[in-house]
């Protein structure tokens, strides 16, 4: 039912946003003269504005330091998106909301972006793991996706966005190098994760084992038998470091560090960011950078 009530909300704020737009002229994404694209989560973000450069105007639909989990658009969103050139989303699995925002623009001349086509995804703890840009060869999959959508906007500056997206594909094939080396030999190879079911595919990339608190979907909450479970585990396998997620709260992860003598590290799904790391000009690399830095200190790897 509540599902049900949503998407009437959605069709219902879609009609209206959309005469408001008509009627009232509202411009909610700066063009001049450029595509504008509208993603929905900071990673697709990153991506198009690396590959756009200078001749697209990117917005993220997420306000900074809202998850993205719990995160509903409001008749202002319907409208940016409507108002955009281009609206990349991750997949039906991550933003159920954006199907059903897809669904009320159909027709119109937004072109719709879902950046997952031709990513294999991943099943685990029964559901299709939506966490794709967390496996790096995803990320390049997603990053194409993005330029194909671009091209066909704007095939004019066709070498300039393939320059740019060979040039940032080439830096996520470092990255994942830089993975590859330090994740080879670790004292652990365990992740114990006090946050969402996020990095299946990363640790499958490397061959590491993963546990995380809660399940797969946003509302997904674990019992008092798999945290203890997970208690009883860090301490059997004498287990260090016990990682938490950004923009959630991180008590259960506090819980399972006290209860265990396990010292807490930051993992971040980067699903998006805090208003100071977005006012700092974080990137998506810089922050896989972090989370490499420390995977080897929590996992104890070697240098």
């Amino acid at each position: 039912m509540k599902r049900t009530m949503f998407i009437v909300g959605i069709l219902a704020l879609t009609v209206v946003t959309v005469i408001i737009a008509v009627n009232f002229g509202g411009n909610n994404v700066v063009k001049n003269g450029k595509i504008s694209v509208v993603t929905t989560l900071f990673p697709l973000y990153d991506f198009a504005r690396n590959i756009g450069g200078d001749k697209i105007s990117a917005t993220l639909l997420l306000p900074p330091g809202v998850e993205a989990h719990v995160f509903e658009p409001k008749p202002s969103d319907v409208v940016r998106i409507n108002q955009s050139d281009l609206f990349v989303y991750t997949g039906k699995f991550m933003e159920p909301w954006a199907e059903d925002i897809v669904r009320g623009i159909s027709g119109k001349e937004v072109k719709i972006v879902d950046s997952s086509a031709g990513v294999d995804l991943i099943n685990e703890r029964g559901g299709t793991d939506p966490h794709i840009w967390l496996g790096f060869e995803n990320a390049m999959v997603m990053a194409d996706n993005i330029l194909k959508a671009i091209l066909e906007e704007d095939p004019a500056n066709a070498r300039y966005y393939r320059k740019n997206t060979d040039d940032y594909k080439n830096k996520l094939a470092g990255l994942d190098n830089d993975y590859k080396k330090a994740l080879l030999k670790c004292q652990d190879r365990e992740i114990v994760y006090g946050g969402h079911y996020a990095f299946g595919y990363l640790a499958r990339r490397y061959g590491l084992k993963y546990e995380a608190a809660y399940g797969i979907s946003p509302d997904s909450e674990p019992s008092a038998k798999d945290l203890a479970g997970l208690i009883e585990q860090i301490k059997k396998e004498k287990i260090q470091y016990v990682f938490y997620e950004e923009l959630v709260s991180p008590k259960l992860a506090e819980t399972l560090a006290q209860e265990t003598g396990a010292q807490l590290l930051l993992l971040n799904p980067a699903h998006n960011i805090t208003r100071g790391e977005y006012d700092n000009g974080a990137t998506f690399i810089s922050i896989m950078e972090n989370n490499l830095k420390n995977l080897s200190k929590g996992l104890r790897c070697e240098k």
